[in-house]
């Protein structure tokens, strides 16, 4: 599963202004409802249940908030870089400033769980989480999440 597959056109956001870990959900919920179709209280209320459970924090400044909604009718991703670092409640402790925000059917088990894969090895790679935080404008936060990534296979 590539990026470009659940990317939407606009999916990208910048900069964030979030103070909070509530603010900076509540605006990737209203971004994916103008995406979607799906509202974004409804969006907005299973992101919340859904970090109840545990955070969705990756550590290293990073977010993978990840519903799945009846809805939704295909996987959609939005990235958002947050003008300033926010807690989120993160295993190390650390602020997050980069969020990946998956939003899947309620049915898409196997699809869903390659979606989240793809993004993990994604922000594994350490080129790319400093293109992410270095670029300067949507196109090019386009072309970093786009990039095929290089094999490290043993």
């Amino acid at each position: 599963m590539n990026i470009e597959d659940m990317l939407a056109p606009d999916a990208i956001i910048p900069r964030l202004a979030a103070e909070d870990k509530k603010q900076a959900l509540y605006a990737l919920a209203e971004k994916a409802g103008a995406l979607t179709g799906a509202t974004a209280g409804d969006i907005y209320a299973a992101l919340l249940q859904r970090e109840r459970l545990s955070s969705t924090s990756l550590g290293r400044g990073i977010a993978i908030p990840h519903v799945k909604l009846p809805a939704v009718t295909k996987i959609t991703c939005l990235f958002a870089r947050l003008e300033r670092p926010i807690a989120f409640e993160s295993h190390d402790g650390e602020p997050v400033d980069l969020l990946f925000f998956l939003l899947a059917p309620e049915h898409a088990g196997a699809d869903h769980l390659k979606a989240l894969a793809r993004i993990s090895r994604l922000v594994r790679d350490p080129a790319t989480l400093e293109g992410l935080r270095s670029a300067k404008d949507v196109e090019s936060l386009r072309s970093v999440l786009t990039k095929p990534l290089a094999s490290h296979a043993a």
